[in-house]
């Protein structure tokens, strides 16, 4: 997952989406019975959900938008290959058969990788949906004008990398095979095997040739889920669902559809939002949100409250924040200093500047604490929670720097309680009793942005985080360790730019997997191999406590996204 800035989309999104704003878990049944709020606790069909959000749901197409799982609100209307299980906690964090009857038939290296449709699939039109739908849709994604999505099937994909989309090459992607209007195949450069993760994001959603209207199909996408768009103001900032009568359960086992409308209302302050679903009046009694937290402050007032604290939501999303370091700028370059701040860090005051232990869950693993990401316990620099500051000097008078050091963390401006100057001033704190003195660069979000992902300035010491572009330790680890992905003149994420063969040739090794279960496994393995040689010191992993409405029923929760699932919310 993209930071920050896609991470802020895609847990709103699906999230995320994210994106997002962005990306769970000690899930919904810890806070809140998981039927609901309510005296009659079982869903019926019927009403208007209304979902209050702060970013709008912008370019509501499915070649732009860049979601895990398929999304939140776009999984209403656009159904793909395949999709997460729609369940709470570890079981969400599955990757289920959507428009396909599997997830996948891999060839014996995972290089090809077929699927079927199911029988009776339609669009809301009543027209039929078919494999050279889902490859054109795939296609489309490719077009310069319509980017945003995710990367990954330019490089996967056969012959994709130059690739300008159907409406310059008009021959489309050989490496995407449909020979019968049921059966799509899909030929990859090298060994992928989570290719079912990647075939839950929104490009692998149908679109109609004849329907399509490029830029302008945002307004009106042609709906292959429960929900059609029949409003959509101002890019997303209002959008209104309502049913798609040609959609049928029989062909999803996972939405359950049950009102009749969906209205999503946007860029909304969250303190706003947070107001309106704690009063629940008139039709906020059946609202929920997507992408608004409860702040430390809202949450204490709620906590103190038994019928909204029994209206609060909790979701773990895979996510990681942590203090990054370049070893190529000294003293960052010597493993006893990146080992000395890795003992010194006071985790139970970071934890309380991120909102406190409702909101935060520290960590010593990059990996989050789930099952489908590989999560193996470790910790190489234990500290406890207050930190080792006198095991921390030690290692700096070995590293040469008996009278202690200066150095400077980089951080953002945005009060964001993750790379924010209330995280930074308890790091700044706490090294300080190992003899380190910390002078703080706070930069605005977009400066640090630019600052911390560019190689030629990339600081030797900062803030940073990263989020699951599926609940697996591949998107998680890669993009951060594989030397291979080292961006030298764009977007770099490689943040240790580490490039170390052994690494590079186990990931390459467990992608082969088809065994999702096995490779979780190795991806925890390979977490705690790397995390011996210091380049990050892991500080939390976030929890999301969101409230809805107290006519809302049905609350499901996942670890793969963390957030309340619209597609199984009930009003009646």
């Amino acid at each position: 997952m993209r930071q920050p800035s896609v991470i802020a989309r895609r847990v709103a999104a699906a999230s995320v989406s994210l994106v997002v704003a962005a990306g769970a878990v000690a899930c919904g049944p810890e806070d809140n019975d998981a039927k609901g709020a309510g005296g009659d606790s079982t869903p019926h069909k019927g009403g208007t959900l209304t979902v209050l959000n702060s970013n709008p749901q912008q370019d509501f197409d499915p070649a732009r938008l860049y979601t895990s799982g398929g999304g939140n609100v776009p999984s209403l209307v656009f159904r793909t290959l395949t999709t997460r299980n729609r369940e709470n906690g570890e079981a969400g964090a599955e990757v289920v058969p959507d428009l396909a009857t599997d997830t996948g038939r891999p060839n014996k290296d995972a290089t090809v990788w077929t699927y079927t449709l199911k029988e009776g699939l339609k669009y809301e039109d009543g027209t039929a949906i078919t494999s050279a739908d889902i490859k054109y849709g795939i296609e489309r994604s490719f077009a310069p004008e319509l980017s945003g999505g995710a990367p990954y099937l330019r490089d996967w994909l056969v012959g994709a990398a130059d690739y300008q989309g159907p409406y310059k090459d008009k021959k489309g992607l050989s490496a995407i095979e449909t020979p019968n209007a049921r059966t799509i195949v899909f030929h990859l450069n090298k060994p992928e095997g989570e290719f079912p993760y990647l075939a839950t994001q929104t490009q692998f959603t149908p679109v109609p040739k004849a329907k399509d209207t490029g830029t302008k199909y945002e307004q009106h996408p042609v709906s292959s889920g429960p929900y059609k768009v029949v409003t959509n103001e101002n890019d997303g900032e209002r959008l209104v669902l309502e049913r798609n009568t040609h959609w049928s359960a029989s062909t999803d086992a996972e939405r359950k559809a049950y009102p009749d409308k969906v209205d999503v209302r946007s860029g909304l302050d969250s303190s706003v939002i947070n107001q309106r679903l704690s009063a629940s009046q008139g039709a906020d009694g059946a609202a929920v949100t997507t992408d608004t937290n409860l702040g430390p402050a809202e949450l204490a007032k709620v906590t103190g409250d038994k019928e909204l604290a029994a209206r609060v939501g909790t979701g773990h999303f895979g996510y990681t924040n942590y203090i990054a370091f370049n070893p190529t700028i000294k003293p960052f370059d010597n493993p006893k200093v990146r080992q000395a701040i890795s003992y010194a860090i006071d985790r139970s005051s970071v934890v309380n500047a991120a909102g406190g232990s409702a909101l935060a869950e520290s960590a010593t693993t990059f990996l989050p604490d789930q099952k489908s990401f590989g999560y193996t316990p470790y910790d190489h620099f234990p500290a406890g929670k207050a930190g080792d500051p006198a095991k921390a000097k030690e290692l700096l008078k070995e590293a040469g720097h008996a009278n202690g050091l200066t150095v400077t963390l980089t951080h953002s401006n945005a009060k964001d309680f993750e790379t924010s100057p209330e995280i930074a001033t308890a790091i700044q704190d706490a090294l300080k009793k190992a003899g380190v003195t910390v002078k703080l660069q706070g930069l605005e979000e977009n400066d640090y942005s630019d600052k911390i992902h560019s190689v030629k300035t990339e600081p030797g010491f900062f803030l940073a985080h990263w989020g699951a572009d599926w609940p697996s330790g591949g998107p998680f680890l890669a993009p951060i360790f594989d030397g291979r992905q080292i961006v030298k003149d764009g977007a770099n994420f490689n943040t240790g730019l580490l490039d170390d063969k052994s690494v590079n040739s186990e990931i390459d090794a467990i992608n082969k997997l088809t065994d999702l279960d096995a490779a979780a496994k190795r991806w925890g393995a390979l977490d705690q191999k790397i995390g011996e040689q210091a380049l990050t010191v892991p500080l939390f992993h976030p929890v999301y406590k969101r409230l809805y409405g107290k006519d809302i029923k049905n609350v499901v929760i996942s670890d793969w996204t963390g957030v309340l699932d619209i597609s199984q919310v009930a009003v009646k």
